[in-house]
């Protein structure tokens, strides 16, 4: 009689062990489903622009995070010399930079994939 019962109460556990384990599947299954589809994509991003901000060159058409269409005058470590017309010209961070402008029809980069 008490080895049935121990025997109950070892299979008792041993569901109950795993019922736990399997309770946290769905939540375990939805931070990797997470991960894939909104972390990754975003790191991704910030790796291009972060490139392209070190890649910005004299010359070079860029679009910052207001709208404002200008072209690079001069490249400081962190800033960056925005000529806006003649003799116009003003200094940006340079993560104020949204897009680097392709030179055949001034539109963005990511717009020509």
């Amino acid at each position: 009689m008490l080895s049935i019962m121990l025997q109950a109460a070892n299979g008792a556990a041993d569901g109950a062990g795993r019922g736990g384990i399997m309770s946290f599947l769905p939540f375990i299954l939805i931070i990797v489903i997470l991960w894939f589809l909104m972390i990754m994509p975003q790191r991704k991003r910030q790796k291009e622009t972060q490139k392209m901000l070190e890649a910005l060159q004299v010359k070079d058409k860029v679009v910052t995070i207001g709208g404002i269409i200008a072209e690079v005058a001069k490249v400081k470590k962190d800033t960056v010399v925005l000529s806006l017309g003649k003799d116009v010209q003003m200094e940006v961070r340079k993560n104020a930079i949204a897009s680097k402008l392709v030179k055949e029809d001034d539109k963005p980069a990511e717009d020509k994939k």
